[in-house]
């Protein structure tokens, strides 16, 4: 199993970056994951940490090392982070829970299978082509599916942060799978918030990442994005993978671009949580809060929701 990975992750020009991603893999799996906290809730950022920490916990105790089926594991843990982020919530005595969005995709016998929900994306790309790409559990792109708007109105329609499946909403989320597809060497997947491709149509991205490789076009497309929106740039955060089979073993360049962590096959595992700090963004130790910072960010939730009433917005 070899592959080429460069991750992300910026604040773009919001207060604080809600967005977290991971990688993690065995010898002979990879998960790769983003979720994007919903800053239209109390504390987006904790319903997203909570989500990483729980699906990656459960990559690395069933992928031994291999999954016995990827797209149950990827059900069942999502499913599970929802109810992680409700239970913890519970027991914060929360009155609305945190909430996420969530994309997450394992790479595995020369295959893949994601699984998302919410507006999230996963982009299937080959040679320049986007072959797949996750479809948006939004109420404008339900207007798209109906017929009643364009699609190259979306990025810029209103209601378009309007998202009905997530991670920590009363109702569980509909977690929507892909088959599991082959990959042929070359093939780039990508996860992305929407700070990313919101700017930027699927065509611009595949453009780049045919012309110049994920290492050179992921960090120019972020640039990209963040002018494009200016003062409105949502966080932006990307997870791109380029699949190597039968090529010789990937070495990193003499200096790796940021977030970039190039690897083949290894017999052990390995996890790791986006590093970069943010302002305004907790620390980061193993892609956890630390216990002070958790008890800060509950104790934060309590006070702003007694001052709404039914701890509403």
């Amino acid at each position: 199993m070899e592959f080429s990975i460069y991750q992300e992750s910026r604040r773009g020009a919001r207060r604080s970056n809600q967005d977290r991603i991971a990688y993690c893999h065995s010898k002979d799996a990879l998960l790769m994951l983003l979720a994007d906290g919903m800053g239209g809730h109390l504390h987006g950022e904790i319903a997203a940490r909570i989500a990483v920490q729980f699906i990656t916990e459960a990559f690395r105790r069933e992928a031994t090392p291999a999954l016995p089926d990827p797209a149950l594991f990827l059900r069942r843990s999502i499913t599970g982070a929802h109810h992680a982020i409700i239970g913890h919530a519970a027991e914060g005595g929360l009155g609305e829970a945190p909430r996420t969005t969530c994309v997450a995709c394992v790479v595995q016998d020369s295959g893949a299978s994601w699984a998302h929900a919410g507006d999230s994306r996963l982009y299937h790309i080959r040679d320049g082509t986007t072959l797949a790409q996750t479809k948006d559990h939004t109420r404008v792109q339900q207007q798209i599916d109906q017929g009643r708007l364009r699609e190259d109105v979306a990025a810029t329609h209103p209601e378009r942060n309007q998202v009905f499946n997530c991670l920590g909403s009363a109702r569980p989320p509909q977690v929507e799978l892909s088959g599991a597809v082959r990959l042929h060497s070359g093939d780039t997947l990508i996860l992305c918030s929407d700070g990313l491709w919101g700017p930027l149509s699927s065509k611009i991205i595949s453009n780049a990442v045919l012309k110049s490789g994920i290492m050179q076009a992921v960090p120019e497309l972020m640039d990209e994005a963040e002018r494009r929106a200016g003062r409105e740039c949502d966080n932006l955060s990307v997870i791109a993978m380029t699949w190597e089979e039968n090529s010789k073993a990937v070495r990193p360049a003499q200096t790796p671009a940021r977030g970039t962590q190039t690897y083949a096959a290894v017999p052990v595992q390995h996890a790791a949580v986006q590093p970069r700090r943010e302002q305004g963004a907790a620390d980061l130790q193993n892609g956890y809060l630390s216990d002070d910072e958790a008890e800060r960010a509950i104790a934060d939730i309590r006070n702003t929701t007694r001052r709404r009433p039914n701890g509403k917005a």
